[in-house]
């Protein structure tokens, strides 16, 4: 063998390092390695039950994640979705005991995310302001409404409508929870758009190089709008989900939602500097984080411990992330 081909071969990436190029496939293969791992330490960890509920648990953060991934992806942040959660619990409750509606609740509280989602949208595309400061402002805004309104305690759901309560205790084949159902719907639906619809391919483009994207004729701003408006209806269905499972309307419902949902987001490869990532990636975040939590509460573990491991996580996904790029880009 030549010096040349040695060289040319010691120059070819390993195996392993092709494995992890793929963003994708190497999550999936820590997801493999956390259900494994706990299988083995944790009694009953991999049961039918176990994993089902904790779909159920992962549902919340896996359907206000795509929107987030979204927003992540055009360029932007959106923390405002925890402190959305709780807001948007007052409307779907309190209609709900005036009307005994479920229809007209989850309206109303549709009807508010949208106007919160226009009014983040507004304030970042079109007035120009910076996105965290504006998602930070709305989130203290709505949390400290709420706990105006609430005077720091629940509004129950006195309706107790069927309809409702199947939200959080029903399941499909009495097997899959309906929040886990509604959640992979939902993941399916806009994963499609983003990968093969004209306005999926906008959101990228307008993340990865707006110059270019309005170059391109891609109207930018009204790209940020939409996304703003889908990350807060997302949100929503979170919240409705979340209010049905605790039947009522909490002043601290969602609180530091917004950062679990950051934190799986960056861990599936969504970068923070836009045009980059997958919801396929995203949804690989939750899971792993939402598997390990669960994991490691089964082998006794406090929380505390819980959240300095997430946060480590979390860091050296971000630095993985960023080695890449570095690496991509010939730095």
């Amino acid at each position: 063998m030549s010096l040349a081909s040695t060289a040319s071969a010691k120059d070819q990436p390993s195996m392993l390092a092709r494995l992890f190029a793929r963003q994708e496939l190497a999550l999936l293969v820590c997801l493999i390695l956390v259900l494994a791992f706990f299988s083995i330490t944790v009694e009953n960890f991999f049961s039918v039950r176990n994993m089902t509920n904790v779909l159920g648990q992962a549902s919340l953060a896996l359907t206000a994640g795509i929107g987030c991934a979204i927003v992540f992806i055009s360029g932007e942040v959106d923390i405002s979705i925890g402190s959305l959660l709780a807001t948007i619990a007052l409307p779907l409750i309190i209609i709900m005991n005036d009307t005994n509606s479920l229809l007209l609740g989850v309206g109303g509280a549709l009807l508010f995310g949208l106007i919160i989602g226009m009014v983040n949208g507004y304030l970042v595309a079109y007035a120009g302001i910076n996105s965290l400061i504006v998602t930070l402002g709305t989130m203290f805004i709505m949390r400290g409404g709420v706990y105006l309104y609430t005077g720091q305690r629940a509004i129950p759901d006195d309706a107790s409508l069927d309809s409702f309560i199947a939200l959080s205790d029903g399941r499909l084949f009495n097997i899959v929870p309906y929040s886990a159902v509604i959640a992979i719907t939902l993941l399916a639906a806009f994963g499609y758009m983003m990968q093969h619809r004209p306005f999926g391919r906008q959101i990228y483009a307008v993340g990865g190089n707006q110059e270019v994207a309005r170059l391109a004729g891609y109207d930018v701003r009204r790209v940020k709008f939409i996304c703003f408006i889908i990350s807060a209806l997302l949100a929503t269905v979170a919240g409705i989900i979340l209010a049905a499972r605790v039947g009522s309307a909490q002043h601290t419902a969602g609180l530091n939602f917004e950062f679990q949902v950051v934190a799986a987001t960056v861990l599936g490869g969504v970068s923070l500097a836009g045009g980059i990532g997958s919801l396929t990636g995203m949804a690989l975040g939750v899971l792993i984080l939402q598997f390990l939590s669960n994991g490691l509460r089964g082998l006794g573990l406090p929380t505390e411990w819980q959240l300095v491991i997430t946060g480590m996580i979390i860091i050296a996904a971000v630095a993985f992330d960023e080695a890449k790029r570095r690496r991509a880009n010939g730095g």
